[in-house]
């Protein structure tokens, strides 16, 4: 829409109905791809939160693996300490010599029943947790699978419309510049506050498209005329007449065939 001529209602409608033609497009395009960069996204965090889970269990494996090791070298001490003190039994001179080295030894028989009864219980949470490690594996292998099967349809739909949709927002924000820019807040304030963005849509029997409220004939009359700019008073949309809306969309529709 040229700057230097004279810009007529009739011209800012056309534009428009244009501009919502190219952003129902993207929109279009965009629910294409629907849900999946977000499932994506959701796998990648899953995956990442696995692979953290794997390492920490791993790393536990070897904590009780430390532990274990303590406990046989306590094991391996306690048992140089008895045969210690039993040889220094031999050689004691009275029984408070002798009676305190059996104490010894039986503190360090002792050490020994509960360094192997905490061996025995580091074994069962060895078994556990390598339960719990196989099935984060199994998991992790399962949901890499998943996400690499998503990345892939993710990156076949974004090769098939990425060209168009970057072509479509240089084209709709072309349009914004050619359109006053009250007209253009109105349109984008209309838009996100709308169903399915549509901001501009056209009289579709005696309704607004996409409304079941009929609009009075006075109304549609003067939508007809293209003289002033009307809003739907139910959803505040902005009222384009059947023939103009038509006439656009295959002006459109011939720049979306070149784009695509």
């Amino acid at each position: 829409m040229a700057k230097n001529k004279e810009v007529t209602v009739e011209d800012r409608l056309r534009a428009l109905y244009d501009l919502q033609l190219i952003d129902s497009r993207i929109d279009e395009i965009r629910n294409v791809r629907g849900e999946l960069p977000l499932e994506v996204r959701d796998l990648e965090d899953e995956v990442a939160g696995l692979n953290i889970r794997l390492e920490k269990l791993v790393s536990s494996l070897e904590v009780i693996d430390n532990d274990i090791t303590s406990r046989k070298n306590l094991i391996e001490e306690a048992k140089a300490l008895i045969k210690k003190y039993t040889e220094q039994q031999k050689n004691v001179r009275n029984n408070r010599e002798y009676n305190s080295l059996t104490k010894e030894v039986e503190f360090q028989e002792l050490e020994i029943q509960l360094a192997e009864k905490h061996i025995k219980e580091f074994k069962v949470q060895i078994e556990q947790k390598k339960e719990v490690i196989a099935e984060t594996k199994e998991r992790l292998k399962e949901r890499e699978t998943h996400l690499k099967h998503k990345k892939s349809e993710l990156n076949d739909i974004l090769a098939e419309t990425e060209k168009e949709e970057q072509a479509l927002i240089q084209k709709s924000e072309d349009y914004k510049n050619e359109i006053e820019e009250r007209l253009v807040s109105a349109y984008t304030r209309i838009r996100q506050n709308v169903k399915n963005g549509l901001a501009v849509v056209p009289i579709e029997r005696g309704a607004s498209g996409g409304s079941f409220f009929t609009i009075p004939p006075q109304i549609q009359v003067e939508i007809a005329a293209r003289k002033k700019i009307i809003t739907d008073e139910h959803s505040g949309r902005i009222l384009v007449d059947a023939q103009l809306a038509e006439e656009q969309r295959e002006k459109m529709e011939k720049l979306f065939a070149k784009i695509s």
